[in-house]
């Protein structure tokens, strides 16, 4: 069963009605007018200015460690995320200049070892109601917590845990990163569909690895695959002189289709490929990998968009970049359908039926109502090529095809009133 189309916007391409005069003469006055600093968008003259219903956002980021630098290959971005946010606020802006809408972004960044509590609550102070956060799970809940009962609406870009869309999910954030559980399955769905179903797991030494691992379990278990054996990686974090020898004697007497690597900062993993006793496939978080976006993505249209990043900004959009940008857009669909800039119209059709979002992906993208988790095909990649889409052909749903991957509603234990 096929899962991709192409999607054509024909509501912005359809030529407009002619306006009446006197709006006219206010849309030669809008054509004139400058972008200026910070992604926002002025205009010449105070009394134009004045007309242009402003929508602030907010992102609030966290400096997450760094992990040790076993390669100096693709060090991650200064401005990683970040720079999605101002395409984004871009792109909001030239079609709400016509709207007569302002988006304008604030960027507020914490230390590593700071508190984005302070930082969080100044922006409450400052009357914020849509924020974009880029901070770890803990401090993700905190902050949520912070805001309930606020007229805000929160923007999850990094945390993955599986919690967030679970247990310990909150009905102000929405989730445009991917969790742990959805970008397992969307492997295990592969492999299954590849017959390859005995599965060797390996295991980094990392809290994000061991909560990787188990949404790994889960995954084989949803979709027949089996985990034929388990191991911890117990080299240590610098394989790259030893690997020849440690990878095949750690690798012997086991009998696989694939190899599963849990390695979310790349410490080991990418040492595995080829040097396994048996001559066999690397999948996970090395080798092909699941992500929601990736350079080597050009299909429906995603040509253009990563096109005009690169330009832009010298470099590749990486998911981060992806998230915040989808997050930002979301806040523009809202604005743009129901012609408002208030807060609770926007809100309102995010959080309903209606709202779907272009997002490059073959088909529109939708928030599920019972964790807010955003509905979103998963890219399967090698370092430099795509390899497949999923959800992959002959796995169904009542609802939805892509509410095969991650926490479906009777998998939740999220309770969202």
């Amino acid at each position: 069963m096929s899962i991709v189309g192409v999607h054509t916007d024909t509501s912005r391409q359809s030529e407009p009605e002619p306006p009446e005069p006197e709006p006219r003469k206010r849309l030669a006055a809008l054509l004139a007018a400058t972008i200026i600093v910070s992604g926002g968008l002025g205009f010449a003259g105070a009394g134009w200015a004045a007309e242009f219903a402003r929508i602030p956002i907010a992102y609030l980021s966290q400096v997450m460690e760094r992990p040790p630098k076993l390669s100096n290959l693709d060090l991650p971005p200064e401005d990683q995320g970040l720079a999605g946010g101002r395409l984004s606020i871009a792109d909001n802006n030239t079609t709400g200049r016509f709207l007569q809408q302002e988006f304008v972004l604030e960027e507020v960044e914490v230390p590593a070892d700071g508190d984005p509590k302070a930082a969080f609550q100044a922006l409450l102070d400052e009357g914020k109601q849509f924020i974009v956060l880029r901070v770890p799970a803990p401090a993700l809940l905190e902050l949520a917590d912070m805001a309930a009962g606020r007229d805000v609406l929160l923007f999850n870009v990094g945390a993955p845990d599986d919690r967030l869309r679970d247990a310990d999910c909150r009905d102000n954030v929405m989730h445009m990163a991917p969790s742990r559980a959805l970008l397992a399955d969307a492997l295990a769905q592969y492999l299954a569909w590849k017959h390859w179903p005995g599965l060797f797991l390996v295991v980094g030494r990392r809290d994000g690895d061991g909560l990787f691992a188990e949404a790994v379990r889960r995954a084989a278990k949803k979709f027949g695959n089996k985990i034929v054996e388990e191991r911890r990686w117990a080299y240590g974090p610098d394989a790259r002189r030893t690997a020849q020898s440690e990878v095949p004697v750690f690798t012997q007497d086991v009998e696989y289709d694939a190899l599963v690597v849990a390695d979310e900062i790349g410490e080991f993993g990418e040492y595995l490929a080829y040097r396994t006793w048996l001559p066999r496939p690397v999948v996970g978080t090395q080798g092909l990998t699941p992500t929601t976006w990736h350079r080597t993505h050009e299909q429906w249209g995603a040509a253009q968009l990563q096109s005009r990043f690169k330009k832009t900004y010298g470099r590749w959009m990486t998911p981060l970049d992806y998230h915040v940008w989808a997050a930002i857009r979301s806040i523009d669909e809202g604005a743009t359908r129901t012609g408002s800039a208030g807060f609770a119209a926007i809100r309102d059709y995010i959080r309903g039926p209606s709202f779907e979002l272009a997002g490059f992906m073959g088909q529109k993208l939708t928030f599920r109502p019972w964790n807010w988790q955003l509905r979103q095909p998963v890219l399967l990649v090698s370092p430099k090529a795509l390899v497949s889409v999923s959800p992959q052909p002959g796995f169904l749903h009542p609802l939805s095809l892509l509410d095969t991957l991650g926490l479906d509603e009777p998998e939740s234990k999220c309770r969202i009133p």
